[in-house]
Protein backbone atom coordinates (compact mmCIF):
# COMPACT_ATOMS: atom_id res chain seq x y z
CA UNK A 1 0.00 0.00 0.00
CA UNK A 2 1.47 3.00 -0.79
CA UNK A 3 1.54 5.51 1.36
CA UNK A 4 0.38 8.86 -0.97
CA UNK A 5 -2.75 11.24 -1.01
CA UNK A 6 -3.74 9.96 3.00
CA UNK A 7 -4.77 11.26 6.35
CA UNK A 8 -1.54 9.96 8.50
CA UNK A 9 -1.24 10.58 11.84
CA UNK A 10 1.74 10.74 13.65
CA UNK A 11 1.98 10.80 17.74
CA UNK A 12 5.06 12.47 19.27
CA UNK A 13 5.55 14.03 16.03
CA UNK A 14 7.20 17.18 17.53
CA UNK A 15 9.99 14.94 18.95
CA UNK A 16 13.36 14.12 17.41
CA UNK A 17 12.45 11.18 14.86
CA UNK A 18 8.98 11.95 14.82
CA UNK A 19 9.06 15.35 13.36
CA UNK A 20 11.87 14.35 10.82
CA UNK A 21 9.11 11.37 9.77
CA UNK A 22 6.90 14.35 9.43
CA UNK A 23 9.43 16.47 7.30
CA UNK A 24 8.79 13.44 4.67
CA UNK A 25 5.24 12.21 4.87
CA UNK A 26 3.89 15.91 4.45
CA UNK A 27 5.42 15.97 0.86
CA UNK A 28 2.13 13.10 -0.51
CA UNK A 29 -0.28 13.05 2.65
CA UNK A 30 -2.20 15.32 5.38
CA UNK A 31 -0.69 14.91 8.57
CA UNK A 32 -2.30 15.29 11.96
CA UNK A 33 0.95 16.03 14.64
CA UNK A 34 -0.16 14.80 18.15
CA UNK A 35 1.93 15.78 20.85
CA UNK A 36 1.98 16.27 24.52
CA UNK A 37 5.37 18.73 24.31
CA UNK A 38 6.96 17.14 27.28
CA UNK A 39 10.09 16.13 24.86
CA UNK A 40 8.79 16.86 21.67
CA UNK A 41 9.46 20.87 21.15
CA UNK A 42 7.67 23.20 18.85
CA UNK A 43 10.38 24.38 16.54
CA UNK A 44 11.05 21.07 14.96
CA UNK A 45 6.74 21.53 13.38
CA UNK A 46 6.88 25.30 13.62
CA UNK A 47 8.09 25.33 9.98
CA UNK A 48 4.86 23.36 9.09
CA UNK A 49 2.11 25.92 11.01
CA UNK A 50 0.09 27.52 8.42
CA UNK A 51 0.24 24.32 5.83
CA UNK A 52 -3.29 23.36 4.20
CA UNK A 53 -1.75 19.80 5.09
CA UNK A 54 -0.85 19.62 8.17
CA UNK A 55 -2.26 20.08 11.81
CA UNK A 56 -0.85 20.07 14.96
CA UNK A 57 -2.76 19.09 17.71
CA UNK A 58 -1.30 19.48 21.80
CA UNK A 59 -2.84 15.98 23.42
CA UNK A 60 -1.83 13.07 25.77
CA UNK A 61 -2.24 9.42 24.32
CA UNK A 62 -2.99 8.91 28.02
CA UNK A 63 -6.18 10.47 27.06
CA UNK A 64 -9.14 7.85 25.82
CA UNK A 65 -11.58 10.11 24.42
CA UNK A 66 -9.12 12.34 22.86
CA UNK A 67 -7.44 9.08 20.89
CA UNK A 68 -11.08 8.65 19.43
CA UNK A 69 -11.49 12.03 18.03
CA UNK A 70 -8.24 12.33 16.81
CA UNK A 71 -8.27 8.66 14.71
CA UNK A 72 -12.00 9.52 12.95
CA UNK A 73 -11.07 9.81 9.11
CA UNK A 74 -7.29 8.26 9.80
CA UNK A 75 -6.08 6.37 7.15
CA UNK A 76 -2.41 5.14 9.18
CA UNK A 77 -1.03 5.89 12.29
CA UNK A 78 2.49 5.55 13.04
CA UNK A 79 3.22 5.54 16.60
CA UNK A 80 5.96 7.12 18.52
CA UNK A 81 4.83 8.93 21.21
CA UNK A 82 7.26 7.83 24.42
CA UNK A 83 8.49 8.44 27.54
CA UNK A 84 12.30 7.66 27.34
CA UNK A 85 14.74 5.16 29.05
CA UNK A 86 16.43 7.78 31.70
CA UNK A 87 12.50 8.40 32.57
CA UNK A 88 11.77 5.19 33.25
CA UNK A 89 14.89 5.10 35.87
CA UNK A 90 13.34 7.38 38.24
CA UNK A 91 9.90 7.53 37.44
CA UNK A 92 8.65 3.94 36.21
CA UNK A 93 5.14 4.16 36.58
CA UNK A 94 4.66 7.40 33.89
CA UNK A 95 6.74 5.44 31.58
CA UNK A 96 4.52 2.49 31.79
CA UNK A 97 1.37 4.54 31.41
CA UNK A 98 2.70 6.39 28.38
CA UNK A 99 5.03 3.69 26.44
CA UNK A 100 2.21 0.64 27.77
CA UNK A 101 -1.15 1.86 28.53
CA UNK A 102 -0.98 4.42 25.84
CA UNK A 103 -0.10 1.95 23.35
CA UNK A 104 -2.70 -0.11 24.14
CA UNK A 105 -5.47 2.64 24.25
CA UNK A 106 -4.35 4.19 20.62
CA UNK A 107 -4.85 0.77 19.03
CA UNK A 108 -8.29 1.00 20.90
CA UNK A 109 -9.14 3.88 19.09
CA UNK A 110 -7.27 2.43 15.94
CA UNK A 111 -9.61 -0.63 15.92
CA UNK A 112 -12.89 1.41 17.50
CA UNK A 113 -12.24 3.97 13.87
CA UNK A 114 -11.18 1.27 10.78
CA UNK A 115 -7.90 2.72 10.54
CA UNK A 116 -6.19 1.16 7.30
CA UNK A 117 -2.71 0.54 8.86
CA UNK A 118 -0.83 1.00 12.25
CA UNK A 119 2.65 1.29 12.72
CA UNK A 120 4.08 0.92 16.02
CA UNK A 121 7.89 2.07 16.58
CA UNK A 122 9.62 0.20 19.28
CA UNK A 123 13.21 0.27 20.15
CA UNK A 124 16.15 -1.83 20.35
CA UNK A 125 15.96 -1.86 23.57
CA UNK A 126 13.01 -4.65 23.94
CA UNK A 127 16.19 -6.74 22.87
CA UNK A 128 18.88 -6.03 25.92
CA UNK A 129 21.79 -7.19 26.10
CA UNK A 130 22.79 -9.07 22.88
CA UNK A 131 23.21 -12.78 23.65
CA UNK A 132 23.88 -13.20 20.06
CA UNK A 133 24.91 -11.46 17.24
CA UNK A 134 23.85 -10.04 14.79
CA UNK A 135 20.24 -9.45 16.75
CA UNK A 136 17.98 -10.50 14.15
CA UNK A 137 14.07 -10.50 14.89
CA UNK A 138 14.21 -13.71 16.38
CA UNK A 139 16.63 -12.55 19.34
CA UNK A 140 15.07 -13.12 22.61
CA UNK A 141 13.33 -10.38 24.44
CA UNK A 142 14.92 -9.64 27.06
CA UNK A 143 14.56 -5.77 28.39
CA UNK A 144 17.08 -4.69 31.24
CA UNK A 145 14.46 -1.29 32.28
CA UNK A 146 11.29 -0.38 32.50
CA UNK A 147 11.11 1.56 29.13
CA UNK A 148 12.67 -1.48 27.50
CA UNK A 149 9.80 -3.81 28.97
CA UNK A 150 7.41 -1.08 28.19
CA UNK A 151 8.02 -1.28 24.57
CA UNK A 152 8.11 -4.20 24.56
CA UNK A 153 5.00 -4.49 25.89
CA UNK A 154 3.49 -2.04 23.39
CA UNK A 155 5.45 -4.09 20.61
CA UNK A 156 2.99 -7.21 21.91
CA UNK A 157 -0.11 -5.05 21.48
CA UNK A 158 0.55 -3.52 18.51
CA UNK A 159 0.60 -7.12 17.06
CA UNK A 160 -2.19 -8.99 19.38
CA UNK A 161 -4.66 -6.47 17.60
CA UNK A 162 -3.75 -7.80 14.12
CA UNK A 163 -3.79 -11.43 15.16
CA UNK A 164 -6.92 -10.95 17.62
CA UNK A 165 -8.80 -8.55 15.90
CA UNK A 166 -7.65 -8.72 11.88
CA UNK A 167 -5.85 -4.74 12.32
CA UNK A 168 -3.53 -3.91 9.92
CA UNK A 169 -0.94 -3.45 12.53
CA UNK A 170 3.39 -3.85 12.16
CA UNK A 171 6.25 -2.78 14.52
CA UNK A 172 9.61 -1.22 13.77
CA UNK A 173 12.34 -1.57 15.78
CA UNK A 174 14.28 1.03 15.43
CA UNK A 175 18.16 0.95 16.82
CA UNK A 176 20.24 3.94 18.38
CA UNK A 177 18.99 6.64 15.56
CA UNK A 178 20.85 9.85 15.46
CA UNK A 179 20.83 13.07 13.74
CA UNK A 180 19.01 17.08 13.62
CA UNK A 181 16.82 17.68 16.32
CA UNK A 182 18.74 14.99 18.76
CA UNK A 183 17.93 15.77 22.27
CA UNK A 184 21.18 17.31 24.21
CA UNK A 185 19.42 18.34 26.93
CA UNK A 186 18.22 17.30 30.52
CA UNK A 187 16.62 13.65 30.90
CA UNK A 188 16.18 13.32 27.02
CA UNK A 189 19.93 14.22 26.26
CA UNK A 190 21.58 11.39 24.05
CA UNK A 191 24.91 10.34 23.72
CA UNK A 192 25.80 11.57 20.56
CA UNK A 193 24.99 15.28 21.24
CA UNK A 194 26.26 15.32 24.42
CA UNK A 195 29.75 14.57 23.06
CA UNK A 196 29.63 17.13 20.50
CA UNK A 197 28.35 19.98 23.02
CA UNK A 198 31.38 18.91 25.58
CA UNK A 199 33.71 18.35 22.58
CA UNK A 200 32.79 22.19 21.53
CA UNK A 201 32.89 23.51 24.54
CA UNK A 202 36.85 22.09 25.72
CA UNK A 203 35.70 19.74 28.22
CA UNK A 204 36.30 16.18 28.36
CA UNK A 205 33.77 13.14 27.28
CA UNK A 206 31.73 11.08 30.47
CA UNK A 207 31.72 7.17 29.58
CA UNK A 208 29.50 5.79 32.13
CA UNK A 209 31.16 2.07 32.19
CA UNK A 210 34.39 1.01 30.44
CA UNK A 211 33.47 1.98 27.13
CA UNK A 212 33.41 -0.82 25.64
CA UNK A 213 29.65 -1.53 25.18
CA UNK A 214 28.30 -0.83 21.95
CA UNK A 215 25.78 0.22 19.50
CA UNK A 216 24.43 0.66 16.43
CA UNK A 217 24.01 4.01 15.43
CA UNK A 218 21.24 4.81 12.31
CA UNK A 219 21.25 8.04 11.10
CA UNK A 220 17.57 9.76 11.33
CA UNK A 221 17.52 9.96 7.25
CA UNK A 222 17.90 6.38 7.20
CA UNK A 223 15.59 5.65 9.76
CA UNK A 224 12.85 7.63 8.45
CA UNK A 225 13.21 5.62 5.02
CA UNK A 226 12.82 2.77 6.57
CA UNK A 227 9.92 3.44 8.85
CA UNK A 228 8.01 4.49 5.74
CA UNK A 229 9.46 1.42 3.68
CA UNK A 230 8.19 -1.15 6.01
CA UNK A 231 4.60 1.09 5.91
CA UNK A 232 3.87 0.47 3.07
CA UNK A 233 4.98 -3.08 2.41
CA UNK A 234 1.85 -5.38 3.02
CA UNK A 235 4.10 -8.28 3.91
CA UNK A 236 4.59 -6.44 6.83
CA UNK A 237 1.27 -6.84 8.32
CA UNK A 238 1.36 -9.00 11.92
CA UNK A 239 5.18 -8.74 11.50
CA UNK A 240 7.96 -7.08 13.48
CA UNK A 241 11.08 -5.85 11.79
CA UNK A 242 14.97 -4.33 12.73
CA UNK A 243 15.48 -0.77 10.45
CA UNK A 244 18.96 -0.13 11.86
CA UNK A 245 22.63 0.25 9.80
CA UNK A 246 23.48 -3.34 10.87
CA UNK A 247 27.32 -1.94 12.55
CA UNK A 248 28.07 -1.49 16.29
CA UNK A 249 30.58 1.08 17.23
CA UNK A 250 31.82 1.13 20.83
CA UNK A 251 31.07 4.22 22.88
CA UNK A 252 34.68 4.68 23.95
CA UNK A 253 35.20 4.64 19.72
CA UNK A 254 32.55 6.59 19.47
CA UNK A 255 33.96 9.85 21.41
CA UNK A 256 37.34 9.02 20.16
CA UNK A 257 35.52 9.88 16.71
CA UNK A 258 34.03 12.90 18.04
CA UNK A 259 37.03 14.33 19.67
CA UNK A 260 39.05 14.25 16.73
CA UNK A 261 36.73 15.24 14.27
CA UNK A 262 36.72 18.35 16.54
CA UNK A 263 40.36 18.61 17.08
CA UNK A 264 39.87 17.85 20.45
CA UNK A 265 41.11 14.15 20.27
CA UNK A 266 43.56 15.65 24.04
CA UNK A 267 40.70 15.46 25.77
CA UNK A 268 40.66 11.87 27.17
CA UNK A 269 37.18 10.35 29.04
CA UNK A 270 36.17 10.69 32.04
CA UNK A 271 34.90 7.55 33.45
CA UNK A 272 31.75 6.80 36.14
CA UNK A 273 29.65 4.31 37.28
CA UNK A 274 27.71 2.63 34.45
CA UNK A 275 23.95 3.72 33.80
CA UNK A 276 21.59 1.23 35.81
CA UNK A 277 20.49 -0.91 33.81
CA UNK A 278 22.40 -0.27 30.13
CA UNK A 279 23.04 -2.73 27.85
CA UNK A 280 26.26 -4.18 27.09
CA UNK A 281 26.25 -4.69 23.18
CA UNK A 282 23.38 -3.66 20.19
CA UNK A 283 24.48 -4.99 16.74
CA UNK A 284 21.27 -5.13 14.94
CA UNK A 285 20.57 -8.07 12.28
CA UNK A 286 19.13 -6.13 8.85
CA UNK A 287 18.52 -8.89 6.56
CA UNK A 288 14.65 -9.07 7.03
CA UNK A 289 14.14 -5.73 6.01
CA UNK A 290 16.60 -5.74 2.95
CA UNK A 291 14.67 -9.39 2.31
CA UNK A 292 11.14 -7.92 3.03
CA UNK A 293 11.13 -4.11 1.25
CA UNK A 294 14.93 -3.55 0.29
CA UNK A 295 15.73 -1.51 3.23
CA UNK A 296 19.73 -1.00 3.08
CA UNK A 297 21.16 2.27 5.40
CA UNK A 298 22.90 4.23 3.92
CA UNK A 299 25.03 6.33 6.10
CA UNK A 300 28.17 5.06 7.64
CA UNK A 301 28.87 6.48 10.94
CA UNK A 302 31.39 8.66 9.81
CA UNK A 303 29.81 10.25 7.23
CA UNK A 304 26.73 10.60 9.47
CA UNK A 305 28.84 12.70 12.32
CA UNK A 306 30.39 15.01 10.19
CA UNK A 307 26.58 15.79 9.11
CA UNK A 308 25.42 15.76 12.33
CA UNK A 309 28.22 17.92 14.05
CA UNK A 310 27.47 20.19 10.50
CA UNK A 311 24.12 20.48 11.72
CA UNK A 312 24.59 20.87 15.38
CA UNK A 313 27.08 24.12 14.88
CA UNK A 314 24.68 25.91 12.23
CA UNK A 315 22.23 26.46 14.83
CA UNK A 316 23.59 29.12 16.71
CA UNK A 317 23.13 27.95 19.71
CA UNK A 318 24.87 29.45 22.94
CA UNK A 319 26.85 26.51 23.49
CA UNK A 320 28.80 28.12 26.76
CA UNK A 321 25.03 28.50 28.72
CA UNK A 322 24.47 24.62 27.47
CA UNK A 323 27.15 23.19 28.70
CA UNK A 324 26.49 24.87 32.36
CA UNK A 325 22.83 23.42 31.51
CA UNK A 326 24.37 20.10 30.75
CA UNK A 327 22.94 17.87 33.24
CA UNK A 328 25.54 14.25 33.60
CA UNK A 329 23.84 11.96 35.40
CA UNK A 330 20.49 13.02 33.65
CA UNK A 331 18.34 9.46 34.70
CA UNK A 332 18.28 11.42 37.54
CA UNK A 333 16.30 14.13 36.87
Amino acid sequence: MKIQGMKVLVTGGAGFIGSNLVDELVKDNHVVILDDFSSGKNENVAHHIGRDNVEIIAGDIRDKGLLSRVTKGIDVIYHLAVQCLRVSINDPRTNHEVNATGTLNICMAALENAVKRFVYISSSEVYGTAVKVPMDETHPCEPTTVYGASKLAGEKYAIAYHRTYGMRSMAVIPFNTYGPREHFEGAYGEVIPKFVLRALNDVRPVIFGDGSQTRDFTYVGDTVRGIIAASECDDMIGQTVNVARGEEVGIKELAEKIYKKLGKHHLTPMYEKARPGDVRRHFAGVKKADGLFGFKAEVGIDEGLDMFIGWFTSQGYNLERLAKEDVVFNWKV
